[in-house]
């Protein structure tokens, strides 16, 4: 049954349009499952009744005609109950309608199960059979993978525009979830670009003149040439003769009599280069794969790795100035961060990626200059959005497209409204942060790039609450020298100060890997990571704290912040550390300078009960109520299958925040705060509301909630926190914090409705 449904999945995916796949379906359904009838029913959003769209079993004729409501029959049942229906006799169930256009009469075993894509049914997959007899667990369980992989199949299709469950119908509106990588809210035109030297990424394409075409790839097959001899000839003394004659094989396969002269037939048929490459490798690699002998076979990697650098080589030369309009919503399967330097600024309107978290290079700097991003969107099919009006909200990590007017009206509102807010904050920017009780809430900066500090001093930055020193090791292509963090550190300190810059020292693992020193772990986010990794190196260590102590001299607004802690020995050690880097430069460099503050972050479970302990080794806390949330909450957030649990706003985690901030008063001990939470205007008043001393959160986030903070008091916040702590679950403690900000004219302030 597994070879079966292998098959038929590779079958589907390779449908050429959803109308051979849903053939696919309903003919290799019924005969693997042995079944009189297989049918498919797809929801038509307009008529909201599921239509018949593709039948083995029961009347062609009733194809596109027969349809039911939600409510009407047994597909009507399954799709409403979003689960399978299994019968030994139908006729019999309350639901069952008869339908004398499907000739289903004859029929009584019935089996149906929802096809479901992100929590919406798309439709119902169902078969029959004349004998009484009720479907077994195996056979429900298969039509429930078949279904499940079509569910893919048809959210594509609805993207595509090649579901048209009505003739003449508009493309459905369809919602991809991801993750909010960069706030913000934008509509534009998708511009896909694609991964470099992929070969099933080439389109089709006819050329414009066939006989440049053939001088392009008679240059790139040159120029993977001399590569190949330049290899070998590095090579020739460490690898034996055998060895060394691959090379020559790989230089025969490139030559111009063997896969070269297949290319050049296709060009000169019209088909430009890249195109007539990618067809003849892959037509090479498909055949080799399918024959028994073991040796060609091998042959298919050898041919596809050819043809990739090739292709690498085409795609480099042949690349043009591309032109970029107005509101270019970037598309791709991993985008890099070079391509917002190709970018015009003024152009590009939002960046959507199908891999990377909200921790990625690009994510930092998308968020750095404001532009919305969404990421993590598995199920996106990107290759075909390209030219496509397309919303993306950054806020709730959503890319929709075929918009109907309705939501496109709605979103190009609030557009209007967010571009009115930003300027009317900027105008109170310089403002203190003060409640109206005046109580001082001190607004840090979170910043892990060489921040706009103009900006961020404009904006009534009081510091800087969380400088993420991994950054630069992430950008590096080797851990950079002791003086090359000075030189950065020094400029982080100088352009603040007298004001604090709080810096962690290197917090690279689980979703932070660097290039040059890769960390192969089964479980990262519980593995070797932040301050377990730096007591392993010392040597990294004490480099690190040297340069952040070397440039503080003279200055003295150095803290240092010490991440993922668990255990009060990890802070013994690492103190013990700071103190030694400290003496060796007092004394072995006469350098005057004074001993920082040093902090632990409160972001692992097992620090929440030992604050007490902490208490007595550090001089402050700082919460990092990210990592904090997705371990209390067993939630990794850049997982976009189970980032809809991750919220900061379940009443563990506010439980757990205010618990954190009464045992540090307790201990008299400051404690300040540098999630995600504390970036947003509700999570800010609820903060204030637990004693939170100092709100750390990214540049664009300070002036909503400095706004928040001044039009609200001590006394509500408190009394706000009190309901939010009292509720149940997450949805009850979001419609809490609507309802408070909506009646103290704060609304305004929050992400998109709705």
């Amino acid at each position: 049954m597994l070879d079966t449904l292998r098959k038929i999945v590779q079958e589907v995916s390779a449908a050429r349009d959803l109308q051979t796949a849903l053939s696919i379906i309903v003919r290799r359904v019924r005969k693997a499952m042995n079944t009189d009838v297989c049918s498919v029913y797809l929801m038509d959003p307009r008529q909201e009744r599921y239509v018949l769209m593709n039948t083995l079993g029961l009347n062609a004729s009733a194809i596109g005609h027969v349809s039911l409501a939600p409510s009407e029959g047994l597909v009507g049942y399954v799709g409403q109950r979003e689960e399978p229906l299994n019968l030994d006799d139908a006729p019999v169930h309350p639901r069952y309608r008869y339908l004398p256009e499907t000739g289903e009469e004859r029929y009584h075993s019935f089996l149906g199960v929802p096809i479901i894509h992100q929590r919406h049914a798309l439709g119902v997959l169902v078969v029959q059979q004349k004998v009484k007899r009720r479907f077994d667990e195996g056979e429900e369980a298969f039509l429930v993978t078949i279904a499940a992989q079509l569910a893919a199949v048809l959210a594509h299709a609805q993207v595509s525009g090649s579901l048209q469950v009505t003739p003449g119908g508009q493309r459905s509106m369809v919602r991809f979830d991801g993750l909010p990588a960069a706030p913000g809210v934008a509509i534009g035109r998708a511009r896909v670009i694609m991964p470099p030297a992929d070969l099933d990424s080439v389109q089709e394409r006819e050329c414009d003149s066939i006989e440049e075409e053939k001088l392009v790839f008679l240059a790139a097959l040159r120029a993977v040439r001399e590569d190949i001899r330049a290899v070998g000839q590095k090579l020739a003394n460490r690898v034996s003769a055998q060895e060394q004659a691959l090379f020559e094989a790989y230089l025969q396969m490139l030559d111009e009599e063997s896969l070269g002269a297949e290319v050049l037939k296709h060009i000169e048929e019209g088909q430009w280069a890249q195109g007539a490459l990618a067809f003849v490798v892959k037509r090479h690699v498909k055949y080799l794969e399918k024959v028994e002998d073991s040796y060609l076979r091998e042959r298919a990697a050898d041919i596809r790795d050819l043809g990739r650098r090739v292709l690498a080589y085409l795609q480099a030369g042949g690349d043009v100035q591309r032109e970029y309009e107005d509101n270019t919503l970037l598309v791709g399967e991993e985008l890099s961060p070079t391509l917002l330097g190709e970018v015009p600024r003024e152009k590009l309107a939002g960046l959507i990626s199908v891999k990377g978290s909200s921790n990625s290079h690009l994510a930092i700097l998308a968020r750095a200059m404001g532009i919305p991003t969404v990421m993590g969107l598995s199920d996106l099919p990107y290759a075909k959005l390209d030219g496509q009006q397309l919303i993306l909200d950054g806020y709730r990590g959503q890319v929709i497209s075929n918009p109907d007017d309705t939501l496109l009206r709605q979103y190009e509102r609030f557009i209007e409204e967010e571009r009115a807010l930003t300027e009317a904050l900027e105008a109170e920017a310089g403002l203190p942060c003060v409640t109206r009780d005046g109580h001082r809430v001190p607004l840090m900066l979170n910043t892990g790039l060489t921040a706009d500090h103009a900006r961020a001093l404009a904006y009534g930055a009081e510091g800087v609450g969380l400088y993420r020193t991994e950054v630069q090791f992430m950008l590096a292509e080797r851990f950079p020298s002791e003086m090359e963090q000075v030189k950065l550190y020094r400029e982080q300190l100088s352009a603040f100060s007298p004001r604090e810059v709080t810096m962690r020292t290197l917090d690279i693992g689980g979703d932070k890997p660097l290039p040059y020193f890769p960390i192969e772990e089964e479980n990262p986010c519980l593995g070797w990571r932040g301050i377990r990794f730096t007591l392993d190196h010392p040597e990294v260590f004490l480099s690190q704290v040297r340069a952040m102590l070397r440039a503080s001299e003279g200055l003295d607004n150095l803290r240092i912040l010490l991440p993922m802690i668990s255990s009060v020995r990890e802070v013994e050690e690492a103190r013990a550390l700071i103190r030694r880097a400290w003496v060796e430069l007092r004394q072995g460099e006469g350098l005057q300078i004074n001993k920082p503050l040093v902090g632990a972050m409160i972001e692992v479970p097992a620090a929440l009960f030992q604050i007490p302990a902490l208490a007595e080794r550090v001089d402050y806390l700082s919460v990092g109520s990210n990592d904090l949330t997705q371990y209390l909450l067993a939630v990794d957030r850049d997982n976009p299958r189970v980032a809809r649990l991750y919220s900061g706003y379940h009443p563990a985690v506010l439980h757990a925040l205010a618990r954190i901030a009464a045992d540090a008063h307790a201990c008299r001990l400051p404690v300040s705060i540098c999630g995600e939470l504390a970036g947003d205007p509700a999570g800010a008043v609820l903060l204030l509301g637990m004693g939170y001393q100092n709100l750390s959160m990214n540049l664009a986030s300070l002036p909503r909630v400095k706004a928040a903070i001044r039009r609200v008091t001590v006394a509500q916040s408190r009394e706000l926190l009190e309901k939010a702590l009292g509720c149940a679950s997450t949805d009850q403690v979001v419609g809490h914090l609507g309802v408070f900000m909506s009646e103290l004219g704060l609304g305004w302030l929050s992400g998109p409705k709705g």
